[in-house]
Formats: C-alpha cells, structure tokens, sequence
C-alpha cells in the first residue's frame, strides 16, 4: 500500500497539487498544501501532483 505525505512546512504554495488533482489536494488561507482525505488513493493523478510540486513538499512512501 502506498502512503501519501505532505509536509506543508515545506510547502510554498505554488498550487500545483491543486490545479494537478482537486479531489485530493486543498490549499488553506495562506496557500499551504491541504490533504482533503486522511489517506488519500494513491493513483497516477496523485503521483503526477507529487511530481509537479516545486518544493518536493509531498512525497508517496510504498509499503
């Protein structure tokens, strides 16, 4: 199974998660990086979110 993280200390807001998949990803009141599910299906859409975020904030561990 894999795990999707986000690590919004990294995160600069840039908005690619968003605009790449928004039935996974929010941003909040000061364009951090909001998971809108706890463990969200980790699918192409998500893994093409995580390759496009400039700050390496969000990272897929398999398990």
């Amino acid at each position: 199974m894999s795990e999707l993280r986000a690590d919004r200390g990294t995160c600069i807001g840039a908005g690619m998660c968003v605009m790449t998949d928004s039935a996974v990803f929010d941003q909040d009141d000061d364009g951090i990086v909001v998971l809108l599910e706890e463990a969200p299906e980790v699918d192409e859409k998500v893994r093409a979110a995580v390759d496009a975020c400039p700050s390496g904030a969000l990272s897929i561990s398999e398990g």
